[in-house]
């Protein structure tokens, strides 16, 4: 398979598993930590350093606050999922872990 060919199937096949790619404003924030419970991200710290709740975190995504992130759903649950661009770095799983000041 030609490089061109497997590179898009390692961006476009993951988004098939995304409910919703919102479009970012053109001043949309970036998220640059999470927060945990019980090993479980709980939350998002923001590029403005506010940290808000999953469930805020998918509110301000899907208003095209957050930038960089699609939505997706488990069982009842909706969160955030790094839209795939065969970036590693800016994946959610590799951001570090931040305390959530609360």
């Amino acid at each position: 398979m030609e490089e061109t060919a497997k590179k898009t199937l390692r961006t476009e096949l993951p988004k098939l598993a995304l409910d919703e790619i919102p479009t970012p404003e053109d001043n949309a924030l970036s998220i640059t930590g999470l927060t945990k419970h019980r090993g479980r991200i709980s939350g998002y710290r923001l590029s403005d350093n506010r940290i808000v709740s999953r469930q805020e975190g998918v509110a301000l995504a899907k208003a095209g606050k957050i930038r960089g992130v699609g939505i997706a759903h488990r069982k009842d649950t909706e969160y955030l999922k790094s839209i795939p661009d065969d970036k590693e770095g800016n994946n959610l799983s590799s951001l570090p872990t931040v305390k959530s000041g609360g």
